[in-house]
């Protein structure tokens, strides 16, 4: 396993192209009482440099999301009778797939049954890179084999408590003791499913966030308790999967967006302080963070 420390660069924009240029992220988000991770992940996908984001959200709640994102498009589905997304929107979020460069799954989107059984289905279906968070995590908790099944290159991007789960080990403290090895190995279980055409990449969130594929690994080093806030990890989402949509290689966004997360956090504890900091606090510094990325490499 090669540990990896070079961060990848920001190319700056050329003048001849549009809002198509930088990528069509679609996020399928949302649930009642979440409506808050569909925003975080979305805003941060935009403010991270994609040129179009939309929205998949049951469709009762789709008038509150397009009164909080006026840049997003969002596009109502149909939902169960808890209100979440339902497995009559199958072919109709396959479609709007399509249209679309790369898939955010999982934020809000609740346990509910008929939902869990859809994210696994969506998960093996898509024929778009994914990145895979919360809910989409848990569903996938007893079910790691429907990874196996995957059409393109996924990200997977737990907490420790979802990667207990993933792995079936005791606790996240049990993932907390060997972070480095259980991401590791835990990738390449998976990646020898897998062969060469597909790659799966893990994001070990935490202090010294983890982001490891079947041959190197990387450990972040920006960041502060102050991002121990919810939301955090939605706004993680949105940056990653924002990168990808902009043509970055799945473990070059993964490693850069965890930087710039981080980073983004750091200057937000500066100006709000780590006691006080919410996530929205860390999608505004986003443009401070990646203008000092910019700088720090010249």
């Amino acid at each position: 396993m090669i540990q990896i420390k070079k961060l990848p660069e920001l190319t700056p924009r050329k003048s001849d192209t549009h809002k198509g240029s930088y990528g069509r992220v679609l996020v399928l988000a949302g649930s009642p009482g979440m409506t808050g991770a569909a925003y975080l992940c979305s805003k941060a996908a935009l403010r991270s440099g994609s040129g179009i984001v939309t929205l998949g959200i049951p469709e009762s709640l789709n008038p509150v999301m397009e009164t909080k994102l006026t840049c997003v498009m969002t596009y109502p589905l149909p939902e169960t009778k808890a209100s979440t997304l339902s497995n009559k929107g199958r072919k109709e979020i396959l479609k709007l797939c399509e249209s679309h460069d790369v898939v955010a799954l999982g934020p809000g989107l609740s346990q509910q049954p008929e939902t869990k059984d859809m994210i696994l289905w969506l998960i093996k279906t898509i024929d778009r890179t994914m990145v895979i968070d919360a809910d989409g995590l848990n569903a996938l908790t007893g079910n790691v084999n429907v990874l196996h099944k995957i059409k393109r290159n996924v990200v997977l991007t737990p907490h420790p408590g979802e990667m207990s789960r993933l792995t079936g080990l005791g606790s996240a403290k049990d993932v907390q003791k060997e972070r480095l090895v259980t991401a590791t190995q835990f990738v390449q279980s998976i990646q020898k499913k897998l062969g060469d055409e597909k790659k799966i990449v893990l994001v070990l969130k935490g202090d010294k966030t983890i982001v490891a594929d079947y041959g190197k690994a990387y450990v972040n080093r920006t960041g502060n308790p102050g991002m121990a806030t919810a939301g955090a990890g939605d706004v993680l989402t949105g940056i990653i999967v924002s990168l990808i949509g902009q043509g970055f290689d799945v473990f070059d966004a993964s490693q850069l967006g965890v930087y710039i997360h981080g980073l983004a956090g750091d200057i937000a504890a500066k100006k709000k302080g780590e006691l006080s900091m919410i996530a929205s606090d860390i999608i505004d510094c986003l443009p401070d963070a990646f203008i000092k990325y910019k700088k720090e490499r010249r």
